[in-house]
């Protein structure tokens, strides 16, 4: 029986049915490659191999009315590999326009929490032979890391079958005890977390002081609430609309070192012109910046006791997108620019400290107001938290294999929140930039329009090197 943690956890309270809270991974694969030739029943026993040595995949949620604490994760001892693996054929003529309809319409759909929170769809009939895998995992056991990490367990250098680590093999959850859960969770609810906050209230307070100093010496990032309001910052509703882009990581790397930035300078100025050309383009464009939140892993950073443990070891960087400059070079001087400021601020904030809050999450009052959050539409009542959420997740730059098939792209999608309803996740593996974008359909029914601007910014972008 291992404890959430509280920032965990937190995925759980705050889903509701409009606010999905699941990662995904679109995987496309050439299954030319696979050992003997490919067949769903082949890649499921091989999965189902794999996982006898993953715990993450064998783990479910468990809880009882006695546990004031968080939940915990035990063994699935009932585990059945055909209650997650489904197959399913995408649409004809299985362009990309059918497959990303089709995976938008699964990205809809809630995970039961009476298993392991996962499940894999795999979809054959696409035009060009190959073969899609589309991966979702609860927020709640992964985060952008840690889904990466298991990613690259289910995939090998060479299309053979590895050997399995034995240890792994007989790693377990553990079972589920009504009485220790209930103690425990006693025990950290009324003793460890009031001295938890003893500790911790003096480090916060710091925060709003250091920020406005900052402010008063333009050296800050963007404060919470400061953002301008666009399309994207309303309510959800479940609908979703993705659409996917692969980019050229030599054609990111040239424009990088042309004007000496980093390839997350890039990656920023290309989607802050990409949300200037479609804002543009519906004459919805704000005279004032727009605010990204990127997500920053504490993975290997010093924890308190507080926050030692769980999946989710993330925190929040703001930064401003350069969407109000037109040149495309400026866009990128500009991007560097704000993103220096912003890492400079953020790296003065404890990067636990987010961690460390979300241990005091309140379950079923959080899970009562992110309903009535949703359902009021009290997101339109604030100002913007913030415009975009944009991640950048680094994979491996060479061939992998998934189940024995080569991967030919890895495009990662993340979730959306009421008024936050557009998520930009950028993984690079094997020699490109793959792009996932994620929006509600209400938003963006459109949402190809900023993955071709995507393109188009990066061409422009070029044309500028030379």
């Amino acid at each position: 029986m291992q404890r959430l943690s509280g920032l965990d956890a937190s995925f759980l309270y705050l889903e509701t049915r409009s606010q999905l809270m699941h990662v995904i991974g679109l995987i496309e694969i050439d299954p030319s490659t696979m050992p003997g030739g490919y067949s769903f029943p082949k890649l499921r026993d091989e999965l189902e191999r794999r996982i006898s040595a993953l715990p993450n995949f064998r783990r479910k949620l468990d809880n009882s009315v006695l546990n004031i604490d968080h939940p915990v994760w035990i063994e699935d001892d009932d585990f059945d590999i055909e209650r997650h693996v489904h197959r399913v054929g995408v649409p004809a003529p299985g362009s990309v326009l059918e497959l990303t309809e089709l995976c938008a319409h699964l990205a809809g759909q809630t995970l039961d929490r009476g298993k392991p929170l996962w499940e894999l769809w795999v979809i054959e009939g696409l035009a060009d032979g190959k073969v899609a895998a589309m991966l979702r995992m609860h927020h709640a056991g992964v985060d952008g890391v840690t889904s990466a990490d298991l990613l690259a367990q289910l995939c090998t250098m060479t299309p053979e079958a590895p050997d399995l680590d034995v240890e792994k093999i007989h790693q377990t959850a553990g079972g589920s005890s009504r009485t220790t859960m209930a103690v425990t969770g006693a025990v950290n609810y009324f003793v460890q977390r009031p001295i938890a906050m003893a500790k911790l209230i003096p480090g916060t307070v710091g925060v709003p002081v250091g920020w406005l100093r900052r402010t008063r010496s333009n050296t800050a990032m963007p404060a919470p609430f400061r953002a301008p309001r666009t399309r994207f910052n309303a309510p959800i509703t479940p609908h979703r609309s993705l659409a996917l882009t692969q980019l050229s990581l030599d054609d990111i790397k040239r424009v990088k070192n042309r004007f000496g930035v980093k390839i997350n300078d890039v990656i920023l100025a290309i989607t802050g012109g990409a949300m200037r050309s479609y804002l543009e383009e519906h004459g919805e464009l704000p005279e004032q910046p727009l605010v990204a939140m990127v997500p920053v892993s504490v993975h290997g950073a010093d924890e308190s006791s507080l926050v030692t443990g769980g999946t989710n070891k993330v925190t929040g960087m703001f930064t401003q997108l350069p969407t109000d400059l037109d040149d495309p070079v400026e866009r990128v001087e500009q991007a560097a620019t704000f993103a220096r400021t912003s890492k400079d601020h953020h790296a003065d904030i404890d990067a636990n400290i987010l961690r460390a809050w979300a241990q005091f999450a309140p379950g079923t009052t959080m899970s009562t107001l992110m309903k009535l959050y949703g359902d009021r539409g009290l997101a339109l009542s604030h100002p913007p938290i913030f415009n975009v959420l944009v991640s950048n997740v680094a994979g491996p730059d060479f061939p992998v294999y998934f189940l024995g098939s080569r991967v030919t792209g890895v495009y990662p999608l993340g979730p959306i929140f009421h008024g936050l309803g557009l998520n930009i996740t950028v993984f690079s593996a094997d020699g490109h930039i793959n792009v996932g974008i994620l929006a509600c359909t209400d938003h963006a029914p459109d949402v190809w329009a900023i993955a071709h601007a995507f393109d188009e910014e990066l061409k422009q972008l070029l044309e500028a090197c030379d």
